[in-house]
């Protein structure tokens, strides 16, 4: 064979390793998500490619199949022409010059182009789909044969794993795609949410029982018109001797329908539509109750068989989008920053959020409290009172009103040794920085 022909078939092999390597790199990494969606606008490029991905144990199969076939094929090559350009056909020379063919086929037939098609796996796989489903069908006979030793080693080696997601993994995906600028933060909050969300139990919302306001089944509408103006609310659980027996809701246009005709009781316009649930029920769960039974409010009912709160569907709907805020809600700020350098943080805080804002590397869950009164009532073992403190992983937590027996607002502060070992960590961080 000629030098000049020896030179085209290495250039050609080359060619065809570059290939095989930059689509391989592409279907091992592409996003089927994306290939679905330029599916659905009508791609046919990308239905190929789609189809190909389907089948991606075969497709890389015969892949490296190809890769190393040719990959050798230019090695051999490449030392041919090397003998037949030199005169003295020794063995060192054959072995420079398979170093040589060797370096030239890992940058320009394997490391180059797989690291192009890693930029945009998508592109380059719809690019080469029909190239690549002629090479398959050209190399179908290599890959059956192969095919029943992979499955072997495949059930010997590798065990069975579940190929399903987990939310900790989808809110990985989420909080890539928000740095990448796929969505901005506002949307990731939402879908983060949204993956949360069958995690949270009705406890999580509820508003506790001394928060609910109710009005007493067979009151008089002068004194339910002043619930309804003060409270701002729409509607009303009502009850019967004792707010543990709640015996139905009260909505705000039905009530001022009797009110207006002249009516001397409530009860005409109470609906008995009501809906119990449990507190360790998932909201998930309770959203769907609600919107078949088409009501917005759901009792709270504990073990004993007494009113622990309600949950409406404003308190499951806040999980989702955020606070919800109307005309006649009052707006209570979680934390507010002192001039001393303190923090005063709301008692209904819940500790999830009150562990974030401080940096407590704590899993809530291992504390028997839903919010920051609760954890302050844990911690001391007895009813707070105005003035009581607790040291808390690095932070002074004091007592600063109380409403009801249970706290409403406390001062937190970090103690001495957390403040000198932040000032320590920021003059380390300092140090290196120089």
């Amino acid at each position: 064979m000629e030098v000049p022909l020896y030179l085209v078939s290495i250039v050609i092999l080359l060619i065809l390793s570059a290939f095989f390597s930059a689509v391989e790199s592409a279907y091992s990494s592409l996003n089927k998500v994306k290939l679905k969606t330029m599916v659905s606008s009508g791609d046919r490029k990308a239905v190929k490619a789609l189809a190909l991905s389907e089948k991606q144990d075969r497709l890389l199969t015969a892949l490296l199949i190809g890769d190393n076939i040719v990959n050798i094929v230019a090695t051999v090559l490449a030392v041919l022409l090397f003998d037949a350009m030199m005169d003295d056909n020794t063995g060192l020379a054959g072995a420079i010059a398979a170093l040589a063919a060797i370096a030239v086929v890992l940058i320009f037939g394997e490391i180059s182009p797989k690291a192009l098609a890693r930029r945009d796996p998508e592109k380059v796989a719809r690019a080469f789909a029909g190239m690549t489903y002629a090479v398959c069908a050209v190399l179908f006979p290599l890959t059956w044969l192969f095919g029943p030793w992979q499955k072997l080693l495949t059930r010997i080696l590798k065990p069975k794993q579940d190929a399903s997601i987990t939310d900790d993994e989808l809110i990985t995906i989420v909080d890539e795609a928000q740095t990448e600028g796929g969505i901005d933060a506002y949307e990731g909050e939402l879908i983060r949410s949204a993956i949360e969300f069958d995690d949270l139990t009705v406890e999580d919302v509820l508003t506790p029982r001394v928060d609910v306001q109710a009005v007493r089944k067979g009151s008089d509408p002068e004194s339910v018109l002043q619930v309804f103006r003060e409270t701002g609310f729409s509607r009303l659980p009502v009850y019967k001797d004792t707010i543990d027996n709640i015996v139905g809701v009260l909505n705000e246009k039905d009530f001022y329908r009797v009110y207006l005709a002249g009516a001397k009781k409530i009860d005409g316009a109470v609906s008995d539509n009501l809906i119990y649930a449990a507190p360790f029920m998932k909201i998930s769960a309770l959203l769907r109750k609600l919107q078949k039974a088409k009501t917005h409010i759901a009792i709270v009912v504990d073990e004993f068989g007494g009113t622990q709160g309600i949950v409406t569907l404003e308190d499951i709907l806040e999980e989702l989008v955020g606070d919800i805020w109307d005309e006649h809600d009052r707006v209570v700020e979680s934390f507010t920053k002192r001039d001393d350098g303190t923090c005063e943080v709301s008692g209904e805080v819940k500790l999830d959020e009150f562990f974030d804002y401080f940096g407590i590397e704590q899993d809530p869950d291992d504390f028997d409290a839903v919010q920051l009164s609760g954890l302050v009532f844990q911690q001391l073992g007895r009813v707070p009172k105005v003035g009581d403190a607790i040291e808390f992983f690095g932070l002074r937590i004091e007592v600063s009103a109380t409403a009801h027996k249970r706290v409403t607002r406390c001062i937190v502060a970090k103690t001495a040794e957390s403040a000198e070992s932040a000032d320590g960590g920021e003059k380390e961080k300092e140090k290196k920085e120089i």
